[in-house]
């Protein structure tokens, strides 16, 4: 298959674009496995942030289903479920994000209760080891930001309760894209909010390991309330 070398701004948005055209011409077949991230980055010749990016605005379209461990996997799209064509001009207006924030927020302080109460050894030993990698990565962008968004994922699969992960699953997706737009990456170039963020998650951890849901909702709120107040003081200079 060959690509366009991509050279314009917004980068993941042109190679999702050509993503997306393979895939609804038949050029992926429902249920392939798509190229790995290593691969596809070598074709289109960017960064694995950048396509994390697209394969993250794949997934928000409904296109591909992302398995943490084993790949890209196209899904069946039938034709009431075609992607919306405005739907990244949607996630990037600022009452969007905020109802993203909101939503977020509600689910993921009951995802801390649930998973404070209902966490297993093997949970814990999971996060045990993301914790590490996020501390040994901290001021690393691309591997701080991928390990935020497992360790939220690691809470929702802690709950045991697969509503919730389907719940977090679809929200994280879109955040993703919105929250890139205003520039999340920037929390983890820095190495002082990088710590800030890494010692936050080490407190939601060490709740839930306590088994203490009230402590648990506490140190999530607070979490999120920090990465709100930055994201909003970036759109406020916008």
């Amino acid at each position: 298959m060959a690509f366009e070398k991509i050279t314009s701004r917004k980068i993941y948005e042109q190679i999702a674009d050509q993503m997306k055209e393979h895939i609804m011409s038949g050029g992926w077949k429902t249920g392939e496995k798509l190229p790995s991230t290593k691969e596809l980055t070598e074709q289109f010749q960017v960064g694995r942030s950048t396509m994390r990016e697209a394969l993250s605005a794949l997934k928000a379209m409904g296109l591909i289903e992302i398995r943490h461990g084993d790949g890209c996997f196209v899904r069946e799209v039938t034709a009431d479920e075609l992607p919306l064509p405005q739907f990244e001009t949607l996630l990037l207006s600022r009452e969007a994000i905020s109802e993203l924030l909101e939503a977020r927020k509600a689910l993921e302080i009951a995802n801390a209760a649930i998973a404070a109460q209902k966490r297993t050894d093997e949970d814990l030993a999971a996060f045990e080891v993301l914790l590490a990698s996020m501390k040994e990565h901290i001021g690393d962008q691309a591997e701080g930001e991928a390990a935020d968004i497992r360790f939220h994922q690691l809470l929702s699969e802690a709950t045991h309760n697969s509503i919730m992960v389907r719940l977090l699953d679809s929200i994280a997706s879109q955040m993703e894209i919105a929250i890139r737009e205003t520039r999340r990456i920037q929390m983890y170039s820095s190495k002082q909010v990088s710590l800030q963020l890494w010692e936050e998650h080490q407190r939601i951890y060490e709740a839930v390991a306590a088994q203490n849901p009230e402590e648990a909702q506490q140190s999530m709120r607070a979490h999120l309330e920090h990465v709100e107040k930055m994201l909003r003081e970036y759109l406020d200079r916008k």
